[in-house]
């Protein structure tokens, strides 16, 4: 479990720019779930020039149906252990690599309040990222203010969590592979 914490807006900036040139420079392809950001992660991205050399696209998977009829999330898991969860952004994640034909996937879901849902307090969200391979990372935010702030969090946390991913090679792997 990880506390987010306050990085300026240039800051997020200048670190999604980094993605974006080492996912290029890896010859790697980028697409997003988003559920509680509601295509703010994918936003993100688009701000950044020359992104389309590597983001294939973005889902709003934001009713828990979609999350397994457009993204493959398992609706066993879904209806044992609801929409917050790791297994589940893991699987948005994953899922997303195959919808968009890309090399690496992220995947925001949590719950962006103000009040709880499904017995998890507001600003309780789960990040990942994943490859086609199966490389994979996620993390557990817990993230205070309202609904606004739980999701700049949740898109902070998220590109966080893809530098570390990429700056721990676990994208190596999957590097020069074909996108199908």
């Amino acid at each position: 479990m990880t506390t987010a914490q306050p990085t300026g807006a240039a800051d997020l900036a200048a670190l999604t720019e980094t993605c974006v040139r080492n996912l290029h420079e890896r010859g790697l392809s980028l697409a997003c779930a988003e559920s509680l950001t509601g295509g703010l992660l994918t936003a993100q991205f688009v701000t950044i020039p020359g992104v389309s050399a590597v983001l294939r696209g973005g889902v709003v998977s934001y009713a828990t149906d979609l999350k397994a009829s457009i993204l493959g999330v398992s609706s066993e898991r879904l209806a044992s252990h609801g929409p917050v969860d790791r297994e589940v952004a893991l699987q948005m994640a994953r899922g997303v690599c195959d919808v968009a034909g890309a090399d690496v996937g992220m995947a925001t879901t949590g719950v962006a309040g103000p009040g709880p849902h499904d017995g998890h307090p507001a600003g309780t969200v789960w990040i990942a990222v994943s490859t086609r391979s199966g490389a994979h990372l996620a993390r557990e935010l817990h993230i205070a203010g309202g609904r606004s702030d739980v999701r700049s969090g949740a898109v902070r946390g998220a590109v966080e969590l893809l530098a570390a991913f990429l700056h721990d090679g676990a994208t190596d792997q999957c590097a020069n592979s074909a996108v199908s």
